[in-house]
């Protein structure tokens, strides 16, 4: 039998929140952003849930995240995640998407769980679930703080990528793989598979679902992880930075171009 996997997006495909944004509150009030970031990631999880984003402005969003991330000490963000994480860090996992995941193991397919957020966020969630293979966003820190590169950038075409990177290295059958998301920016990773699925899907990748005749799953019933992370070590530090950090640079992206056709429209009108 050829081996398949199937490539679950995190946020709002296996869990019911945005694994990026969790932190927001005690990085502004340790300094670490400021009021006018934690507007811009509201307004972005709004704005990319109705429309996602192109490559283009997937690019801006990584460099926002690196600029954002530069020289953030990891001691002080450590003792961030250490006071905050039981209050914060309690992400609810869809009770289809873990339905749907022990299905595709007892199909005997390994399960891959791909996300733009950074891998020491992401690999514990998916650890809960059994799940050890993981793609995510990976910073790089030096000397005790982040350098403001980023190693890789799990966003759009780079998540097809390493889906099939994985696949060559493990003589995966793509056309017989499964992938789940609920973003139009995943429209890549969707099309690497033969079974694309949406999952609580945001406008766009609705429309290209509906046209493409792709199954697309409502998950409505969410499972709290609490019980199961008590016994478990904080999240390691980069984990929080590179999660705020997106959530973050998405809102600085998509609200810089919001402002921008504002203003154009403005112009116009006079």
């Amino acid at each position: 039998m050829v081996p398949s996997a199937a490539f679950f997006d995190l946020d709002k495909t296996v869990i019911a929140k945005s694994s990026a944004l969790a932190f927001g509150r005690p990085f502004y009030r340790d300094g670490l952003i400021t009021r006018r970031d934690v507007v811009k990631a509201a307004y972005a999880q709004l704005m990319f849930r109705l429309g996602g984003a192109d490559e283009q402005q997937m690019a801006r969003i990584r460099d926002h995240l690196a600029d954002l991330c530069r020289g953030w000490r990891v001691d002080q963000v450590s003792q961030i995640v250490n006071e905050t994480l039981h209050e914060l860090i309690n992400p609810y996992v869809y009770a289809e998407a873990a339905a749907l995941i022990d299905e595709h193991r007892a199909a005997g397919r390994d399960i891959v769980v791909v996300s733009s957020s950074g891998e020491e966020m992401v690999r514990p969630i998916a650890e809960e679930l059994g799940i050890s293979d993981v793609i995510a966003t990976r910073m790089v820190v030096e000397d005790g703080r982040y350098t403001g590169e980023v190693a890789y950038y799990a966003a759009g075409p780079t998540k097809a990528g390493a889906a099939r990177d994985l696949a060559k290295e493990r003589d995966y059958d793509l056309s017989s793989s499964y992938a789940y998301s609920d973003s139009i920016s995943d429209i890549p990773l969707l099309e690497a598979v033969g079974h694309p699925t949406a999952v609580n899907p945001d406008r766009g990748l609705r429309r290209i679902a509906t046209e493409r005749g792709w199954p697309v799953l409502e998950f409505r019933h969410p499972v709290p992880l609490s019980r199961r992370l008590r016994d478990r070590p904080a999240v390691p530090v980069a984990a929080a930075a590179i999660g705020l950090g997106v959530g973050v640079a998405i809102g600085l992206a998509l609200y810089g171009r919001h402002r921008r056709a504002r203003a154009a429209l403005t112009q116009a009108s006079f």
